[in-house]
């Protein structure tokens, strides 16, 4: 056995202590006595961002007018039954009623209004005879035929006022119309000439 063992194992914890004791005083020394080189970072002013404020001028609100409004437009009617007084087969004498004179066509005849306490009335049935034409076509309608009655109840003039052309419905109506003799319009008893607006219908059966 190594004589120097008795005395190491004896004086172990001194050597221990005395060794962390100088190694604790060479660290200080390290510290304190050697130069130590340390990088020095110098931060530069940063540039100042400078925020200007601006007032802004409100805008100014125009008021713009409100839009035309949309004009009306007139939409014509899908009934062409405008009077079930005259047709084809039969005309009621009775229940049969003159229309006011409407204002004439710019192609049509200058109409004169007359007035008239009693409208003229035909004094038998209106029978157009149909076209064939229109029949194998099929066409249905009503021509509006615009006629003068004199004071002795004859058809001195027409005028197609609504019409269906080139079927001849048109022709067939004033022929119908002029074949037909009318008890005169009376004004205050006294028989007159006036112009009258008789609608002829064309039905097939």
């Amino acid at each position: 056995m190594d004589k120097y063992s008795p005395i190491l194992k004896f004086n172990y914890p001194v050597i221990v202590r005395v060794t962390g004791l100088f190694g604790i005083l060479l660290i200080t020394f390290g510290f304190l006595f050697i130069p130590r080189s340390f990088e020095v970072v110098v931060l530069e002013d940063a540039d100042q961002i400078i925020i200007e404020q601006i007032d802004i001028p409100l805008t100014q609100q125009i008021d713009l007018p409100p839009p035309p409004a949309r004009p009306s437009v007139p939409i014509e009617s899908e009934d062409e039954d405008l009077a079930d007084d005259l047709t084809i087969e039969e005309t009621d004498l009775e229940s049969f009623e003159a229309w006011d004179a409407p204002p004439p066509p710019p192609e049509g005849p200058r109409v004169k209004f007359i007035p008239y306490d009693d409208p003229p009335k035909p004094l038998t049935p209106i029978r157009p005879k149909y076209p064939e034409i229109a029949q194998e076509a099929g066409i249905e309608g009503t021509v509006i035929v615009q006629v003068f009655v004199d004071k002795k109840g004859r058809v001195k003039e027409t005028s197609i006022l609504k019409g269906i052309p080139n079927t001849g419905l048109d022709e067939a109506a004033i022929a119908a119309i002029r074949k037909t003799r009318f008890r005169p319009a009376k004004q205050r008893e006294r028989a007159v000439g006036v112009w009258i607006s008789i609608p002829v219908n064309f039905r097939l059966k």
